[in-house]
């Protein structure tokens, strides 16, 4: 699919118009913003004509080498970033590779994916024009104002982790009596701050190949002596987004102190199982002995004749296992 992006005027407002193009339709002129959602191989030929560029394959967004990633070609700047999106071919969110294409004063998107930040922004920039970026009708503008959603959702998303992850810590430490429900909450407590974890080193992945485009943008716009607003725009994103780096980290060390809490409960409750079996063995074991002895086929056996030797000997056993009971009792270890 191709949507395109006009600057249109409504109510003393300058807002961005957005509408699907067919394969027969002419992408008019004043398009600034060209947004390509899974497109087929005509529709990658109808916008390389149109703005002069190479569309890159899904196979090249996967690339991870830098070069491949950034680079200047025939006038045009491609960056090519990750961003936070539900997979289509998945139920755990995923991360969706996603190429911008700057060209003169044109933008080109290319994405197999629909992130959140996406949809955030062309609704916002489609009703009114509070961060300017719609009202500037520029790529550079446009694509300010789209890393700028993808950083809005990063932070909606860390702080959701965040408030998950701190009611589970509450869980961790919790006192449960019952033994089996304990087990189970660990084990839960186990699978759940493994998938928190996968989600924010996504999401961080995410700000890091952000940042990069960020820092390329930035080094340009000096060098180019970009308009003013635009590049304390992307030095104020820039500012937010390495706060959201350190919060991620931050998020990343309390799930793995939450985890070696929990694999610590877990060895407790097995060293817990495993002291109850050596403490019966070690009970049992005087009884046994006593039983051994006596149990012994010897024909000489002064205790064989005694009237009360078998009452003797369940007494004996039974003292035998009472003591180093009562023993552990004392010292504490049960």
């Amino acid at each position: 699919m191709i949507f395109i992006h006009q600057p249109v005027t409504d109510a003393g407002q300058r807002l961005l118009e957005r509408r699907a193009v067919d394969l027969q339709d002419t992408i008019p002129e004043d398009t600034v913003w060209l947004d390509l959602i899974r497109p087929s191989r005509e529709e990658e030929l109808k916008v390389e004509s149109f703005a002069g560029i190479e569309v890159p394959t899904r196979e090249e967004m996967k690339d991870i080498e830098p070069s491949e990633l950034l680079y200047i070609e025939d006038g045009a700047r491609y960056m090519t970033g990750r961003v936070l999106s539900k997979v289509s071919d998945s139920d755990e969110p995923g991360l969706a590779g996603i190429t911008f294409i700057l060209r003169g004063t044109r933008l080109v998107t290319v994405r197999y994916e629909d992130p959140q930040a996406f949809r955030m922004y062309t609704q916002r920039a489609g009703r009114a024009t509070g961060n300017g970026y719609a009202s500037a009708a520029t790529g550079d503008a446009i694509l300010a104002g789209l890393i700028e959603a993808v950083i809005d959702r990063a932070a909606d998303v860390l702080q959701l982790q965040g408030e998950r992850i701190d009611r589970l810590s509450g869980k961790i430490f919790e006192v449960q009596e019952d033994p089996s429900a304990r087990n189970t909450a660990l084990q839960d407590t186990l699978r759940a701050l493994g998938r928190h974890g996968d989600l924010i080193s996504k999401q961080r992945e995410s700000l890091v190949s952000m940042e990069r485009i960020l820092l390329s943008l930035s080094a340009t716009y000096r060098s180019n002596k970009a308009p003013r607003d635009l590049r304390e725009d992307v030095r104020s994103t820039l500012r937010d987004l390495q706060s959201l780096e350190e919060h991620a980290t931050f998020l990343s060390t309390k799930i793995q102190f939450l985890l070696d809490a929990t694999l610590g409960l877990v060895n407790l409750e097995q060293n817990n199982i495993i002291k109850l079996f050596s403490v019966m063995a070690v009970v049992f074991m005087p009884p046994t002995l006593i039983a051994s002895i006596y149990g012994m086929n010897f024909k000489t056996m002064p205790e064989l004749e005694w009237p009360y030797g078998y009452p003797m000997a369940l007494v004996m056993m039974v003292v035998a296992a009472v003591l180093p009971y009562a023993f552990f009792r004392w010292k504490r270890w049960l």
